[in-house]
């Protein structure tokens, strides 16, 4: 019996153990101390905040400091102030322009894929720049296309005899101008991802439809984009999470007096208005964890709609 024990093979994908003379010997706590500074630095600056600043939505801030406990009161005024919704307005418009953005990025990245493309490195660097970029020289960059004088944007519309608006100053145009902003700046990383997704397609599948006589057209509609779907899905759900938490291209464009502002404000300048100007700290946690809440909510509502049109590859 022991010969034919010593005989039969360690299964595979069994852990490994070192048997001394006071039987089997694990690997202690040393997985559990390289793997500590990492869950340390998660605990102390994301679960930590975010447990204060619930503690924090049940409270009122004193004008001197310190607070007291205020129960439910700052979500009572919250979802009765007109601002609230106003802001979540605006950021459901900025993310649903935004998004427009995806499908446009995955017909550019499947022709800067085209084989035997000159530059096509070159293009996406131009492509991307504008994400690196930061928010502020591109802020200041297109106030002066947006400028209601001299523009560059009101010009080209008065060459077709079209009036051109104050598009950063007047309501209802101001956020429209901030999105198309929004959408130019995330197209680059969108593109990137993507491109990554169809370095990812066999080939074949692109010669076998040629074979059978599929046009380019058809190709792109029945290989790339089924084959793509689960990186336009994650593409998709990192543009969702980012558009919600609009607010230095917001603010670097428009400022803060900006009349236009109280009607064109997101969710994030809505916080930052409470917390860091009205000094309504209780309040602004409020709506921190409405903000959190709403994307987690918008994103849970992404994941169970993924598998009616995620291909499973």
């Amino acid at each position: 019996m022991s010969g034919f024990q010593r005989a039969v093979p360690r299964a595979a994908g069994r852990p490994a153990t070192r048997r001394g003379g006071s039987g089997v010997h694990t690997d202690g706590w040393w997985p559990v101390l390289f793997v500590a500074p990492l869950l340390i630095g998660v605990a102390a600056f994301y679960l930590w905040p975010i447990v204060q600043t619930f503690w924090f939505s049940f409270t009122t801030f004193g004008v001197f400091g310190g607070q007291t406990f205020s129960g439910v009161a700052n979500y009572v005024a919250l979802v009765q102030d007109p601002e609230f919704y106003t802001s979540l307005g605006n950021t459901l418009i900025y993310t649903a322009i935004v998004l427009l953005g995806v499908p446009l990025a995955v017909w550019l990245a499947a022709l800067l894929n085209t084989p035997g493309l000159r530059f096509a490195s070159f293009y996406r660097v131009l492509f991307f720049l504008p994400y690196i970029a930061m928010p502020t020289a591109v802020a200041l960059v297109w106030r002066l296309i947006f400028n209601g004088d001299y523009g560059v944007l009101n010009w080209f519309l008065s060459l077709v005899g079209l009036p051109g608006p104050y598009w950063v100053s007047t309501p209802g145009f101001a956020i429209l101008a901030v999105s198309i902003v929004g959408l130019w700046s995330s197209l680059g990383f969108s593109m990137i991802v993507l491109a990554a997704g169809l370095k990812a397609i066999p080939p074949e599948l692109y010669e076998a439809a040629e074979l059978d006589g599929a046009s380019p057209a058809r190709r792109f509609r029945s290989v790339t984009v089924p084959l793509l779907t689960p990186t336009i899905f994650f593409v998709t759900v990192v543009t969702v999470i980012s558009s919600f938490q609009l607010f230095d291209l917001l603010y670097a464009i428009m400022g803060p007096r900006n009349p236009a502002m109280p009607s064109s404000m997101s969710l994030v300048f809505y916080f930052f208005q409470a917390g860091f100007v009205d000094n309504q700290q209780g309040f602004a946690a409020a709506i921190a964890m409405a903000i959190f809440a709403l994307i987690g909510l918008v994103t849970l509502v992404q994941f169970r709609l993924q598998r009616r049109w995620v291909a499973d590859v």
